[in-house]
């Protein structure tokens, strides 16, 4: 495997982080949703000028109009991620476990969704890496 099957695991490593860190950051008295707002409308900015950077002449409009239902679960689901992990903070989780507690569940939650949506193989070992993972949660939370 060449550096070309890692730069997107970077990329989304220092993302994610970056994103927690806004996350826990985002003001206390700030509705979460105005912080959201602002949040895509900038993200809107920035993937309008990387799509024009990346595809010289491109055509947007002609790309938009090849989007099908993902786009839209995706853009609610985006909403609810990012409502949920500002919540998490708000609440009272650390940086340092509340992501773990979600990863963990999300984990769980793609592997029955991998088996039963698409047919995926679930192994021995990704049950026995689901158990560790939950011994891990335990372990954690003490």
């Amino acid at each position: 495997m060449g550096i070309y099957m890692y730069w997107p695991i970077a990329l989304a490593v220092l993302s994610e982080v970056a994103y927690q860190i806004s996350s826990k950051s985002t003001p206390q008295d700030l509705n979460p949703f105005a912080s959201l707002t602002i949040t895509y409308l900038i993200g809107a900015a920035v993937s309008a000028v990387i799509f024009f950077i990346m595809s010289k002449g491109g055509n947007i409009l002609q790309e938009w109009g090849q989007a099908n239902w993902s786009m839209f679960l995706l853009g609610i689901a985006i909403v609810g991620l990012e409502a949920g992990s500002i919540y998490m903070y708000r609440v009272g989780w650390n940086v340092n476990t509340g992501y773990i507690v979600k990863a963990c569940f999300i984990a769980v939650a793609l592997l029955l969704v991998g088996y039963f949506l698409y047919k995926e193989q679930v192994s021995g070992t990704k049950i026995a890496g689901i158990a560790i993972c939950m011994l891990g949660l335990f372990l954690i939370n003490r």
